[in-house]
């Protein structure tokens, strides 16, 4: 591009160079800006490019002038500061439900808010393939679907699978076609899940959207509508342990005092605990009754007791022995 036209330029080529190599450890001085305007075709004075710093910070850019006998210039405040992009890596880097290619797709895309010297401390953090992540590429797809669905209140139609060991995914239902009515998007331990009204079976279910496949929104408007009005989304998640079903029971819990955060980090803040002596407390809570919730009372070594109902109570023994019988 002839230089006069790059003129035209001129501000954009500026910012961009100061967005990109300067930052609160590196500045560059105005003959240095001078000579990287100089690269892109782009010619400048020392008085003109006071001027046009002056323009980026009139309109809103963060330019810090150093004033000295060359002067120095570098971005200030920035839309992510260092600290909260690598937060925000961090995050991207472990979750599960994002694949090893989307997690540095989007790690990249990170690394462009900031100086390239601050993208390189990004990269230093990074360790994405030896997580453990998911494996269906479509799963973005998938969720622009369910979203889609929901806004205007249609049924999905897809198949649902399970894992095996063969490492080939296996169609439930031998790849009969689920139709459910979509309602709301959960991320629970790290995974996405669909909460779905099942017209057949007259009743709420979810599904991890990793395991979707094949969706496609119908014409066919949702139902479930005034049952959804009764749901609480927060209270529903807190009810199942990994997301696996169970009937829901109400549960009378006993749990030694020093549990209290584990008892409020499962289960919320708005359940009522109550005291019963100097060491323990009581919470009644609605729980969907599982291997795996039985699995997470064993973990803490009897420090939590099922009170009430005597069924749980009863199925809880059952486990117990099972488990037993398997050493």
């Amino acid at each position: 591009m002839p230089k006069s036209q790059n003129q035209k330029l001129k501000l954009l080529y500026l910012k961009q160079i100061l967005e990109n190599e300067t930052d609160d450890d590196n500045k560059l001085s105005t003959k240095q800006l001078i000579d990287k305007l100089d690269s892109y075709g782009i010619s400048a004075e020392r008085k003109s490019l006071y001027n046009d710093i002056e323009c980026l910070i009139n309109f809103g850019v963060d330019v810090i002038v150093e004033k000295t006998d060359s002067n120095y210039y570098c971005i200030g405040e920035r839309e992510f500061e260092l600290p909260e992009l690598k937060l925000l890596v961090d995050s991207v880097q472990s979750s599960k439900f994002l694949t090893v290619k989307k997690s540095n797709s989007l790690i990249k895309k990170l690394e462009s808010l900031c100086s390239t010297s601050q993208a390189a401390a990004l990269q230093r953090q990074v360790f994405v393939a030896d997580r453990v992540k998911n494996m269906n590429e479509s799963i973005y797809k998938t969720i622009d679907y369910i979203q889609t669905a929901i806004n205007s209140h249609k049924k999905i139609e897809f198949k649902y699978i399970k894992y095996s060991v063969s490492d080939k995914n296996v169609f439930k239902k031998d790849g009969a076609v689920y139709k459910i009515s979509p309602y709301a998007l959960m991320l629970s331990e790290q995974y996405y899940y669909l909460l779905g009204f099942d017209s057949e079976n007259q009743m709420f279910k979810h599904y991890r959207v990793d395991k979707i496949f094949g969706i496609n929104i119908t014409s066919e408007k949702n139902d479930g509508e005034k049952e959804f009005e009764n749901i609480d989304i927060a209270k529903y998640e807190k009810r199942f342990f990994g997301m696996f079903g169970g009937k829901v029971e109400k549960v009378k819990l006993l749990a030694e005092n020093d549990l209290t955060g584990v008892i409020v980090d499962k289960f919320g803040k708005n359940n009522i605990i109550m005291k019963v002596d100097e060491n323990h407390f009581q919470i009644n809570v609605d729980i969907a009754v599982s291997p795996q919730f039985f699995g997470w009372l064993t973990s803490f070594s009897g420090k939590i007791k099922i009170i009430a109902p005597q069924n749980v109570k009863e199925e809880f023994k059952k486990h117990l022995e099972k488990v037993h019988n398997n050493l």
